[in-house]
């Protein structure tokens, strides 16, 4: 392992001088796992910077994404498309190498981290892709996944309540394709790790189901013997390496306290690199390192080239599968569900709707798999013969989390940003600020997840304001880059999917009815399907001039088209996606709500705050702006004044 200690000495002074000359970062956890990057991608990880999205490569996560400027370095090192300009202009407007890491595979940055315990999670969902992957494209002849998802992680990490979430159904699913290494320096950021924390690690996580190591993570001998005894132990779970280090270490005057942990070591940065034998010249990397990644490189294209020798043999002897594999479903979708025959139900929730049609989807598209957070028989989403996912069977489609909205999120931007299934998941409305720090990173990321949320306003009824979402739809329209929809019939839910499955750079989230809602038969098929996807369409033209325009969404589009055609010039704009609709042509948003028609009302279950950008001063808004109580759904709703006798008098009244 000699050859390693100098490139782990290049490292941290590439480590100092980046954070030095942006006069911003976190030095202290990549100097303290130095010796782990350079065991990492000088020797353990399988990749291939030439091939960085090579399906079989090995994930390296960093969840302690504080510390990016030791991706960045060791990334560049090995070979990816990470410039020595861009090291140099770390943390600068321009460079990619960000403050945190941010979603790039053909970078070799495998998921945006940064928010703590995210990329844990993240792992988690990685690994169980990955497995999914194994059991359903391995042949007895020829196995072409059998890849491994290594994340470094830190107390901070470990300290969020989604790591134990996340790392529980871990070892509930014998994930043994997972090694977590916890960089395990007993410091935080203000303070040591006893002024915050006195629990048993290891009798934690062998509790969850792992198999829990110590290394010393300042030794490269220690360390890479310890990662390739837990990599190749007979143990069917998940594995931790609790890697001892010395945060900050290389700059004496820090080392080892929480001021390590920013930026406070760069006065004594000269001093350091004496001390280590480095040159005072900034930026420097040896001959040797740049020998060493070289030849480093070469090792790394023939593991690639031999894998694709086997890949392509499984590829011949296994058309079918290979089409599921590298098919590419997402238009076909679109037309699978346009084909759909119109309902004949009469009434029914748009939950009920949402998953019938889901059944249509997982039968013509096989990377379909979904879950729920211990909700399946309230929310619908579950895939009839889809079977559920185990570890024993791995290939289920149906994933029970339990209780742990938070971790089924993060975990299923870990499949998100693997890349080979398509991920959906579930729970009530109002219990989507669990899942908010995941889906604001889904969003970030433009992930193609589909969050099912049911049970969308007060008409949920006698469970009471704490299972009753009020706030909870705009706040989620308050992301960029999240279509949030809210269908309102059988109908518009088929348009509501069509749009969801053709996002495949933007999460959507899906805001279904919990009651029975009537079937639009008044609007047409084509009308009501192809309008939700441009977010707003006109539901109901006026007769003669037109004089005011109701705007309703989900289950309140019902009253509106009650109550509209009693009064001519009255128009009704159903409006299910405001996202979608604002990306609009300017000519389309202006032939469904014309400036001229300042007669606005809008009437939708939930805060109304959102609504007065369409309505404008002179409009009115139905809403429900403060929070509900335990009754009777229609008692709700009337003491809200969500009705159509509200509603109509109401337009009346701007007559």
């Amino acid at each position: 392992m000699k050859e390693l200690l100098p490139i782990v000495d290049d490292s941290r002074g590439l480590f100092m001088d980046a954070i030095e000359a942006a006069n911003s970062g976190h030095l202290g956890m990549p100097m303290g796992c130095a010796e782990i990057g350079a065991a990492l991608f000088g020797k353990l990880l399988r990749f291939d910077p030439d091939n960085p999205t090579w399906m079989n490569r090995d994930r390296f996560i960093l969840s302690a994404g504080h510390g990016s400027i030791f991706l960045y370095v060791w990334l560049h090192l090995a070979g990816y498309d990470i410039s020595f300009e861009d090291i140099k202009n770390f943390r600068k407007s321009g460079s990619i190498a960000h403050g945190h890491p941010e979603f790039n595979k053909n970078l070799g940055i495998e998921c945006t981290t940064g928010p703590l315990g995210q990329g844990v999670a993240n792992a988690v969902g990685m690994a169980l892709s990955c497995k999914k992957q194994a059991a359903r494209f391995n042949t007895t002849k020829h196995k072409i996944f059998d890849n491994f998802i290594v994340c470094l992680c830190g107390d901070g990490c470990l300290q969020e309540g989604i790591a134990a979430e996340a790392c529980s159904l871990a070892g509930h699913w014998k994930l043994d394709n997972l090694i977590l290494i916890f960089d395990s320096n007993d410091v935080t950021l203000d303070a040591k790790l006893s002024k915050s924390q006195s629990e048993n690690i290891i009798q934690r996580f062998g509790a969850y189901g792992f198999e829990v190591v110590r290394a010393n993570g300042n030794d490269l001998n220690d360390f890479i013997t310890t990662f390739n005894d837990v990599k190749f132990s007979p143990s069917r779970c998940p594995k931790m390496i609790i890697a001892k280090t010395i945060i900050g270490l290389g700059i004496d005057e820090i080392a080892g306290t929480n001021q390590a942990h920013g930026s406070a070591g760069v006065k004594f940065i000269d001093t350091a690199k004496q001390k280590m034998g480095l040159p005072s010249t900034k930026f420097f990397v040896s001959e040797a390192t740049k020998r060493f990644f070289a030849r480093r490189k070469s090792e790394c294209k023939e593991k690639y080239a031999a894998w694709l020798e086997v890949f392509k043999a499984w590829q011949e002897e296994n058309p079918d599968l290979a089409q599921v594999l590298l098919g590419d479903n997402q238009t076909s979708m679109v037309h699978v569900l346009d084909a759909l025959e119109p309902s004949n139900q009469g009434r029914i929730s748009t939950r009920a709707a949402a998953g019938k049609i889901l059944q249509t989807i997982a039968k013509y598209d096989e990377s379909m798999i979904t879950g729920s957070a211990d909700l399946f028989a309230s929310t619908g989403n579950y895939i009839k013969d889809g079977s559920d996912f185990s570890s024993e069977n791995l290939q289920g489609r149906n994933i029970y989390f339990g209780v742990r909205e938070h971790a089924m999120a993060a975990i299923m931007n870990g499949v998100a940003y693997d890349g080979i299934f398509r991920p959906s998941c579930s729970t009530f409305l109002v219990f989507s600020d669990y899942m908010r720090a995941a889906i604001r990173v889904s969003a970030l990321a433009k992930l193609g997840q589909i969050f099912i949320f049911t049970h969308d306003s007060i008409a949920v009824g006698e469970d009471g304001p704490t299972h009753q979402p009020v706030e909870n739809l705009t706040a989620l329209r308050c992301f960029p880059n999240l279509d949030v929809i809210r269908p309102a019939d059988y109908e518009e839910t088929v348009g509501a999917w069509q749009l969801a499955m053709a996002n495949i750079n933007r999460p959507t989230a899906l805001i279904l009815s919990r009651q029975e809602l009537p079937y639009l038969g008044q609007i047409n098929v084509a009308q009501r399907r192809n309008g939700v996807p441009k977010g707003a369409y006109i539901a109901h033209a006026e007769v003669g001039k037109l004089e005011r325009i109701v705007l309703a969404s989900g289950s309140e589009l019902c009253l509106a088209m009650q109550a509209a055609p009693l009064l001519d010039g009255t128009r009704v704009v159903s409006v299910p996606c405001m996202e979608a609709f604002e990306r609009q042509s300017k000519e389309y948003k202006s032939l469904v709500l014309p400036p001229s028609c300042t007669k606005r009302i809008a009437i939708e279950a939930g805060i109304s705050m959102p609504w007065h950008k369409y309505v404008g001063l002179s409009g009115i808004v139905l809403g429900v702006n403060s929070f509900g109580y335990s009754g009777q759904p229609a008692d709700l709703m009337n003491s809200f004044d969500i009705t159509l006798e509200n509603l109509k008098n109401v337009i009346y009244g701007l007559s």
